[in-house]
């Protein structure tokens, strides 16, 4: 479990390190820039005689670009310096490294050029071998200005390896977001911590391939519990899955009752049982309408499939209440949503379930409708333990927040969202975040946009379900279950191509996640 940082809390991760442990600026810089060089010749080596173009700015991302220029220049490297802003506005550790540089440049380092910036100087340069980017660090947010943007448009179009320092220009260090325009990295190398920006919205599109290098930060800084943010990677997952014993049975490996289906949304509540019985569980119960149980009976030969009192449009009725909760006592974890519909009566039998109940719940879909319905002050207050699993829309709706704050601020809002539900919240998305009650946040680092199918959310309802079932705490069942449901579309993808996965390929492939996950 790796852990990630905003732009403010990065900042003060540096200002602790210097003021408290009293490790120099000048160090982390130098360090800084060496790691840029370093990686420069690893990936993109050997440079000697090759033209590294390295693009400046006037704080501290500038100062490790003239480091880093120094270092290039050491293994005989031919360097040209664009100063985007003037010598006199540097400032600080930046305008000592400018000035070491500058020093290089006035006694005879032939292989080194400091330009100013204009777009008339770039039209005459010969085309780079290798492009730095070290004009904005992970500070920055809002709309690129000129010059900036310009040199940024520049970069973007000359179509060599691009190394970005600490982050691509024109994303924000803390959200990812990108206003107007921002470096398309090859591969950014970013310093002490990995950035939430790197990982969120546009940002993750422009960072290439992302190396974290040892600037100097005492662990004891970086390592502090102050943080609590988290990515979430393969060997946290392999620790939490539950180890069956010798003498397990269908029903000690995890019981499930999934109430889902109407006419029209059988597939909903199919795909959502057959991913709890392929996560796991050895027993999936399905509560459908009658209307449609002949459909799902049929289609769902390894579960127990219950036909319920169905409305005249074709969804649960009022008086399916009793089988339901009698139902519920035999299960270990409801899952309860997918393809239920809207219809008034069925939304009052979810609202009834959820203020009598008292037990683990999985609620997506459009069982999510009745949290609105109860609203939150009182749902915070209901005796279930709950995993909540809206997207943006669904997630807009119960907070009362827009849609698009949550997409461009989705750390914040699963933070928020879990204290004030007092659940689990899986905000899904691109990546989706997981939000717990004590503060913490854990960034899934699996899935991609293929993933973007109808179907995908009610598999990983059913895969959730199942490892809660099977006794993974709430907290890891949420946080394992959005690994492996990610892992399963990136082999899906890998099978059939980005734009061909469809939900039934999660399934199908969830048995290559669990095991691929167990090897690592």
């Amino acid at each position: 479990m790796r852990t990630i940082v905003s732009a403010k809390e990065m900042r003060k991760c540096d200002e602790s390190t210097i003021r408290k442990y009293g490790i120099p600026g000048l160090v982390l810089m130098e360090n800084a820039g060496r790691g840029v060089s370093d990686i420069a010749q690893r990936h993109f080596g050997p440079l000697d005689s090759k033209h590294v173009l390295i693009f400046c700015g006037k704080g501290n991302n500038g100062g490790d670009g003239f480091v880093a220029a120094r270092h290039l220049l050491n293994v005989a490297a031919s360097v040209t310096v664009v100063m985007m802003a003037s010598a006199r506005q540097l400032e600080g550790d930046a305008r000592s490294n400018y000035q070491i540089l500058d020093q290089l440049h006035r006694h005879g380092s032939h292989a080194l050029v400091i330009k100013a910036y204009s777009s008339a100087a770039l039209r005459k340069l010969h085309k780079p071998d290798l492009i730095i980017d070290a004009m904005f660090g992970t500070g920055f947010s809002g709309a690129v200005a000129q010059p900036y943007a310009g040199a940024i448009e520049w970069i973007n179009g000359m179509r060599v390896p691009v190394i970005a320092v600490d982050i691509p220009s024109g994303i924000d260090g803390t959200t990812g977001v990108m206003v107007n325009v921002a470096v398309k990295a090859t591969h950014t190398v970013t310093f002490g911590l990995k950035k939430t920006g790197l990982l969120c919205n546009q940002g993750q599109d422009c960072v290439g391939h992302v190396t974290v290098v040892d600037i100097g930060i005492p662990m004891v800084v970086s390592g502090s519990k102050v943080h609590k943010t988290f990515l979430l990677e393969p060997d946290d997952v392999r620790r939490t899955l539950p180890q069956r014993a010798s003498t397990a049975h269908k029903y000690s490996v995890g019981k499930v009752f999934v109430l889902a289906g109407s006419k029209g949304y059988t597939g909903a509540a199919y795909l959502c049982v057959q991913a709890a019985l392929r996560a796991g569980a050895g027993a999936v119960m399905l509560g459908t309408p009658e209307a449609v149980y002949p459909i799902l009976a049929r289609r769902l030969s390894e579960a127990i499939v219950k036909p319920l009192p169905s409305t005249y449009e074709g969804t649960v009725a009022l008086s399916a209440l009793g089988t339901i909760e009698e139902n519920l006592k035999w299960a270990d974890i409801v899952a309860i949503g997918p393809g239920l519909s809207a219809s008034s009566e069925t939304q009052t039998v979810i609202e009834t379930i959820l203020q009598r109940y008292s037990g683990k719940v999985v609620l997506d879909a459009d069982g999510l409708r009745a949290v609105g319905e109860i609203g939150l002050t009182r749902f915070s207050r209901l005796k279930c333990r709950f995993i909540l699993t809206p997207h943006a829309g669904e997630f807009s709706r119960l907070i009362n927040v827009p849609a698009k704050d949550i997409e461009t601020k989705r750390i914040e809002m699963a933070k928020k969202g879990a204290e004030r539900c007092r659940a689990t919240i899986v905000l899904k998305g691109g990546p989706t975040a997981i939000g717990v009650s004590d503060g913490v946040v854990y960034l899934n680092s699996t899935g991609n946009p293929g993933m973007a199918t109808v179907g995908s959310g009610d598999v990983l309802t059913g895969i959730i379900a199942a490892l809660w079932a099977q006794g993974v705490s709430e907290e890891w069942a949420a946080c394992a279950g959005v690994f492996l449901h990610g892992l399963s579309g990136d082999i899906a993808k890998e099978v059939y191509g980005e734009r061909s996965v469809i939900a039934q390929d999660l399934i199908d492939q969830l048995p290559a996640a669990f095991r691929r996950v167990e090897r690592n």
